[in-house]
């Protein structure tokens, strides 16, 4: 793989004087790419010249159609669209579930791993190389292909059972991340992935170079202090020196109130001049060795070496109040958001002290509007389940996914498995806010949780249960559907019938709430068989593992008929909620097959009292 990948760049090294101008459109990156995949293999029987070629979808991709269709692969200006047309070249070609593209970050020592499904979904993971066993490390490290038959080493819930190629992405002799393809004839497609991981490194590799060259200062021209490239690599370092000097270092993140307002109604000149004089005033009354920044349009950061979580609301104190002195005509006094975040106490990784500085800026700006002044607020001030901390960390990770690869959901579990020895209100105040996290995925499905619980804690406490196992009960039911938060929202928000694929997805939802939520929490797992039997039927036509009558949890038997009555009673994107009357009516005809007979005669009795 090293002498392929010599020889590609020996020939892109002749013509090193001539300016980047596009990632994509050289006349020679396909021969380029030929080269380096076919020049040293020995086998004739593998050379595309011997290769046999037909139109028809078959298991072995057609060498000429892929050439021909990497050809086309021009004017492409964004590297996502790039790997959706390489998927899209695939996928035309053969039966391929998904495909994936791992990039490796020095700066965390992990490959950020995007996939994208046939479906259209997508997903995005972390793997750390620390995890030596997993084999995308392994490629990774030794640079040579391999091929993967059902490992669970992607980690994303649903793809765990398929046949997968896993290719090195090579540019100037270095690995920079992986190819994966799901394709249960890798091995004979072996010659045509390795071409291609090597067009996608090198044009991977060119989009980086034109983000480098467009990159030519680290200052913003609109208020003269560090731009966002800038102020990324400073903090950096100022992380670095305060690791090295055990010392703390804050950020002061700042977002200035109606600026969307401002430019909409008077202009975006009138908008640009608040900014600028924001930026002015912060200049000049920042610290010395304060280093300030525009972090984003209407963002301005401040990085305080050596300056813990109480001097830095102090310096952030003196900013708003120099800027509330500043009256602008037309707008008034200026106010703005402040957020503060402190390493090593909130957090040590560079990434995690921005999300949370700005977390802490979105609930100052909450509190500030209702408050109508300028609230200053650190990360150290407020709980991570409160539902205003909650809204302004979702925003903050929707806002940076796409640079992060992370998603909400992902970090919601993550603090969630930081929750040692729930007990008492603490168990309540967690799983209401997840579960409320969890139905707000969808508008149609907000407080269904919270209603089957109430349903659920009826009928228990209707078939007289003892009190612990009524709130047993009652919190399984506002969990039953945790495992929804690793469903894709293509499928959870589709209007109308799901297909036979979005299904099967749909159904894992209760091995997902166990896998991830409750079975790494020692405090949930008397809730397993709640969560995991929720959709089992008396006829064994349930899911997930078609358990019939008896053999289905008591709990779990009650948590479906709740589950499903208020389903039956609630407006769907598809229809309107029946009235009671109707959905009584449905647990009747599916009494003794689909929900035990007592229990629906029971419900039945107590269902008209049910408010939701």
């Amino acid at each position: 793989m090293e002498n392929q990948t010599d020889l590609g760049f020996r020939n892109s090294e002749t013509n090193e004087s001539k300016p980047v101008t596009s990632p994509i459109s050289q006349d020679n990156l396909v021969s380029k790419v030929n080269a380096l995949t076919f020049n040293s293999l020995s086998n004739s029987s593998l050379n595309p010249k011997n290769l046999v070629f037909n139109n028809e979808k078959s298991p072995i991709l057609n060498y000429k159609f892929v050439v021909d269709e990497l050809v086309k692969v021009v004017n492409i200006d964004n590297i996502n669209d790039y790997y959706n047309k390489i998927y899209s070249i695939i996928s035309q070609n053969i039966d391929s579930s998904f495909m994936a593209i791992g990039l490796y970050k020095e700066q965390s020592n992990c490959i950020n791993l995007k996939l994208q499904d046939k479906l259209g979904n997508f997903y995005s993971s972390k793997i750390f190389l620390k995890d030596e066993d997993n084999p995308i490390v392994q490629v990774f490290q030794t640079q040579t292909m391999q091929f993967a038959d059902k490992k669970d080493y992607l980690r994303l819930s649903y793809y765990t059972n398929y046949s997968t190629a896993i290719v090195p992405l090579m540019s100037l002799n270095k690995c920079i991340g992986v190819f994966i393809i799901e394709d249960e004839n890798a091995r004979q497609n072996a010659i045509l992935y390795s071409l291609l991981a090597n067009h996608i490194a090198l044009v991977t590799h060119n989009f980086d170079l034109l983000e480098r060259s467009d990159s030519y200062t680290n200052t913003d021209a609109l208020t003269l202090l560090y731009n966002h490239r800038g102020f990324q690599e400073l903090l950096e370092n100022e992380i670095q020196r305060a690791q090295t000097n055990k010392q703390q270092m804050s950020v002061i993140m700042m977002d200035i109130n109606n600026i969307t307002k401002i430019n909409r109604e008077l202009g975006h000149a009138k908008g640009d001049e608040v900014i600028k004089l924001v930026a002015e005033k912060v200049r000049q009354n920042v610290r010395e060795g304060d280093i300030a920044a525009r972090y984003g349009g209407d963002e301005i950061a401040v990085i305080l070496p050596n300056t813990s979580s109480d001097q830095a609301k102090y310096v952030a104190e003196y900013l708003t109040y120099s800027l509330s002195c500043c009256f602008i005509d037309e707008i008034g006094p200026i106010k703005v958001s402040v957020g503060v975040a402190t390493y090593p106490d909130c957090g040590e990784d560079k990434e995690r002290l921005l999300i949370l500085a700005e977390q802490a800026m979105y609930i100052s700006q909450a509190k500030g509007y209702k408050d109508g002044m300028s609230a200053i607020i650190s990360s150290s001030d407020f709980n991570f389940w409160d539902d205003v901390a909650l809204k302004s960390y979702a925003e903050v990770i929707t806002k940076r996914h796409s640079q992060l690869g992370i998603n909400f959901e992902d970090e919601l579990i993550s603090q969630f498995h930081t929750e040692y020895n729930m007990k008492g209100s603490k168990i309540w105040e967690i799983a209401t806010s997840l579960a409320g996290a969890i139905d707000a995925k969808d508008p149609y499905t907000k407080g269904h949780s919270t209603s089957v619980s109430k349903f659920s804690e009826a009928l228990a406490r209707a078939i007289n249960l003892p009190e612990k196992e009524v709130d047993r009960i009652t919190l399984g039911a506002l969990l039953h559907d945790v495992g929804k938060i690793g469903i894709p929202e293509v499928v959870l928000k589709k209007e109308g019938p799901l297909s036979d694929e979005e299904w099967q997805i749909m159904k894992q939802h209760p091995v997902i709430g166990v896998d991830k939520v409750l079975q790494p929490n020692p405090s949930l797992r008397d809730l397993i068989p709640i969560v995991r039997h929720h959709h089992e039927r008396i006829d064994g036509k349930g899911y997930p593992d078609n358990l019939t009558g008896e053999n289905i949890p008591l709990a779990a038997k009650i948590v479906a008929i709740a589950d499903t009555y208020h389903a039956l009673i609630s407006d769907r994107p598809y229809r309107k909620g029946m009235n009671i009357e109707k959905a009584i009516s449905i647990l009747e005809e599916g009494a003794g097959s689909q929900w035990d007979a007592d229990l629906v005669r029971t419900f039945i009795q107590i269902a008209p009292s049910l408010s939701v």
